[in-house]
């Protein structure tokens, strides 16, 4: 078993503090202390568990180190993430993330090391703050080993500076991929979408608010009411100086996505409405009725 448990460590190396592999001889060096003689049983990634399915090894502990004891609970809690992952906000989020959620068969539990939730979560805070999410609960990160017996991304300081500058200066909700796949991971971070023009922008504080005009088709409604939709006005959260090049021009139509945070309506997603691409179409059909986690789940 601790032969298959290496070869299975040495398949993902890259992501890993080398001094785990010498320490995986030692039955003693262990975090946090395991009291079960019991190995966790192990099953396959599944395929549709999009967050981890490729993160380099093929079968997870479950229970899981969140306390997931099943796999359609699994699922159901990580999709809320991919969006995330799709940010790029740090070159090891999906790493920490399925540390945790798809961990890797040992005969041990190992979790992630303190510095790297801490490098993650301070390149991707601010993404989530963008969209009206705190740093969760779950990925506190003093709760986590100081040792060397633990996970982390071989992401430098200085890559991880380039990969932030390189290409994520757009505000988030403004990236403009039309692909279905990421739309929809878009929408399951939302709780609604509309189609509507934007009537005005104004710069409130730090923020970017988003007046529409009158005319407002629900296309997926969530928790929007009708007499909602007639007064809705959305906030793009630190979008002030950001680029956002759908809120320069107001004489299309968009799909526009959103959700609630406090007294406010935030932004978390616009594209442009265009009838003439057939994938576009196929998109705004699949959105009408694609399951999502409900949004309370979303980024905890």
């Amino acid at each position: 078993m601790k032969n298959l448990a290496l070869k299975l460590w040495l398949s993902i190396a890259p992501f890993l503090c080398l001094p785990l592999l010498n320490a995986l001889e030692d039955e003693d060096y262990i975090w946090p202390p395991d009291s079960s003689d019991k190995h966790p049983p192990c099953v396959d990634i599944p395929e549709d568990l999009r967050l981890c399915f490729n993160v380099g090894y093929g079968r997870m502990m479950l229970p899981n180190l969140l306390d997931h004891e099943t796999i359609a609970e699994v699922k159901q809690q990580a999709v809320s993430w991919v969006p995330l992952v799709h940010k790029a906000c740090h070159k090891g989020t999906q790493v920490l993330l399925c540390s945790l959620f798809a961990p890797v068969c040992l005969d041990r539990p190992l979790y992630p090391c303190r510095w790297f939730c801490e490098a993650v979560r301070d390149s991707c805070a601010p993404i989530m703050q963008a969209f009206g999410f705190p740093w969760p609960e779950m990925l506190r990160c003093d709760k986590f080993p100081l040792g060397e017996v633990c996970i982390s991304s071989n992401a430098t300081k200085s890559n991880e500076t380039d990969l932030i500058a390189g290409g994520s200066s757009v505000c988030p909700a403004c990236e403009n991929e039309m692909k279905t796949d990421l739309i929809l991971d878009q929408m399951c971070a939302s709780e609604f979408a509309i189609k509507t023009k934007i009537k005005e922008v104004k710069i409130d504080n730090l923020d970017r608010k988003v007046i529409l005009q009158k005319r407002r088709k629900l296309v997926r409604a969530g928790s929007m009411k009708k007499q909602d939709l007639k007064k809705l006005v959305l906030y793009l959260k630190s979008g002030a100086h950001c680029p956002c090049q759908q809120l320069e021009n107001l004489e299309n139509h968009y799909l526009i996505m959103g959700r609630s945070v406090g007294k406010q309506y935030v932004l978390t997603g616009i594209h442009k409405w265009d009838n003439s691409s057939k994938d576009f179409k196929k998109t705004i059909k699949k959105l009408k009725n694609h399951k999502c986690p409900s949004y309370d789940h979303v980024f905890k």
